[in-house]
């Protein structure tokens, strides 16, 4: 293993001298310009972790919701963090099953769409590593399932993985909102073809709700009635809007950041 690089004690105290004095503005940037690809790390300290799960009621063409937006979201959000953060990152995201070992190696996973075909269909092994792998400080980050009967098909799902846990809402007051950026809590971020941002189903606002460990971590997240997704991988669509992107990187690298800090 190489040894990390290291500066005279001059220079370690001038640079830090000169990023405390920078504005945050500048340390917390908004999204505006493209991503380089010289920003990513080959060997980074934080992978996109997406979940693949079996839908309640089979499509019919063997893809399952999981892969919605895949991998054009996954990659751009992976840019984005390297960009806007000083997070290290792996360049290509990676899939995996909850009843897979590997998931342990990893603090943070992703899933979305499971409020549709029936909500997801977990296995025995995939709700055992569940509990443990959230349980011992993993979190779990849910986007992009809309209105009243997406929420039931999830709820019935998850109030089998954690039937002693409520799943409670999150206020704007909540430091997940304050965690990098500071945003006034859950915001609706539309699919792209909706630039007016009118409401997908029956619920006409965003919502965060979350899953707690017993010292009040949030262990699940859930985005209710918005689609960070979409706004990561149509970043550079000129049909998607620009403010509605900038909000999703600010939600995701949030939720990240809480992740990795407690």
């Amino acid at each position: 293993m190489s040894r990390p690089a290291t500066f005279p004690l001059p220079a370690v105290t001038f640079l830090l001298l000169v990023l405390l004095c920078l504005p945050a503005t500048l340390r917390a940037q908004p999204l505006l310009d493209p991503f380089t690809d010289e920003a990513q790390d080959v060997a980074g300290e934080f992978a996109f972790v997406r979940l693949r799960y079996d839908n309640y009621y089979d499509d019919g063409f063997g893809y399952g919701t999981w892969r919605t937006d895949f991998p054009n979201s996954d990659t751009n959000f992976l840019r984005g963090v390297s960009r806007l953060t000083n997070v290290r990152v792996m360049q290509e995201p990676i899939v995996l099953r909850f009843d897979d070992e590997k998931i342990f190696d990893y603090p943070f996973l992703y899933a979305l769409e499971m409020g549709r075909n029936g909500g997801p269909l977990f296995s025995p092994r995939e709700k055992e590593n569940m509990r443990e792998y959230l349980l011992r400080g993993g979190f779990l980050l849910i986007d992009d399932f809309w209105g009243t009967r997406q929420w039931n098909n999830f709820y019935r799902a998850f109030s089998d993985v954690f039937p002693d846990r409520e799943i409670v809402e999150l206020g704007p007051e909540h430091e997940i909102f304050r965690s990098y950026y500071d945003i006034d809590g859950p915001q609706m971020i539309p699919v792209i073809g909706n630039p007016e941002n009118y409401p997908e189903q029956d619920v006409d606002h965003a919502s965060n709700h979350a899953i707690l460990d017993d010292s009040g971590r949030v262990m699940v997240l859930i985005n209710w009635n918005s689609d960070m997704g979409d706004g990561w991988e149509h970043t550079y669509d000129p049909r998607y809007p620009t403010r509605y992107a900038n909000l999703a990187y600010q939600l995701g690298i949030n939720y990240l950041i809480y992740s990795l800090t407690h």
